[in-house]
């Protein structure tokens, strides 16, 4: 074996890390989403085109993408059989599917205790105490990935189309939305029918900076936002010095809304989720590990 792949799929886009059998990364690549419960076979596509770019982007022939075994750390690995359906249709030599959660803890503390939270379109938990994992949320959109940026985008949109029906007061940041949507509460409702969790993830960061502003509008939504990441840290009981890792694309703005008790456990991860994939991807078949789950 020449290669491993390590591969990070979420519900936004998808990166691929090829790395050698020691675990040295010769390049990354990146593609569209890759959530497998919400598009298995988009995300298989988005996933063989991250690793593809990633044999490019390291001078490496593509065609090697058969002989080569990968660890894949996706977003809807959680539930259902999605895992076992998508590593049966996987090119690598060996396909082993994880969850986005597992691989994000194993780059963020390694093989010791801490936790992270993954706070991007999605939001999930884990810990690891004493060698063993506990994961919280990561049920999908419609029920779960509270604080994350796609509900966040939802309760913006509702919150817009409140103030346009004059339930409730608007704001410079619902103006702006309906704005964007011409005007339109039609249009809203319109965006909503074929919207993806990524889709609706695009506003978040609209939600944040109107919040630094003062709108009343996205501080409402940033304050229950907040409150629902902080019901999920304290549901993972987290020593006093345990590290508290916080990844993805949101985790930037949470950070300094945090309480006194959070902020005092962050530190920064040993390495992203892509290359806890790897690292992974190492251990279990560089190493000669290649475990039956």
């Amino acid at each position: 074996m020449t290669f491993v792949l390590g591969i990070d799929g979420g519900g936004t886009s998808c990166r691929a890390a090829l790395a050698t059998a020691d675990g040295t990364v010769l390049a990354r690549a990146r593609s569209g989403a890759a959530n497998i419960r919400t598009d298995l076979t988009g995300a298989r596509a988005n996933i063989v085109e991250a690793a593809r770019q990633a044999f490019i982007a390291a001078g490496q022939d593509p065609e090697q993408i058969a002989k080569t075994p990968a660890i894949l750390g996706l977003a809807g690995a959680n539930v259902g059989t999605y895992r076992q359906q998508l590593e049966a249709i996987l090119p690598f030599s060996t396909s082993r599917v994880e969850t986005d959660a597992e691989i994000a803890l194993e780059g963020a503390v390694g093989s010791g205790d801490g936790a992270m939270a993954i706070l991007g379109t999605g939001t999930a938990y884990m810990a690891r105490k004493n060698g063993k994992s506990r994961a919280i949320g990561g049920w999908g959109f419609q029920v779960g990935d509270q604080g994350s940026g796609a509900r966040i985008g939802r309760d913006l949109l509702e919150q817009t189309l409140l103030a346009y029906d004059g339930v409730r007061e608007g704001s410079p940041l619902t103006d702006a939305m309906m704005a964007t949507f011409r005007n339109n509460p039609e249009d809203v409702v319109e965006f909503t029918t074929n919207a993806k969790p990524g889709d609706f993830g695009g506003f978040a960061p609209k939600v944040f900076e109107h919040a630094e502003k003062g709108d009343a509008v996205a501080n409402w939504i940033v304050d229950r936002v907040v409150a629902d990441v902080e019901a999920s840290l304290g549901a993972l009981d987290l020593a006093d010095d345990a590290p508290l890792c916080l990844l993805g694309g949101l985790a930037p703005l949470y950070a300094p809304r945090l309480s006194a008790r959070y902020r005092a456990l962050l530190k920064p991860p040993l390495d992203d989720a892509l290359g806890g994939a790897v690292q992974m991807a190492v251990r279990f078949f560089a190493n000669g590990a290649e475990a039956v789950r």
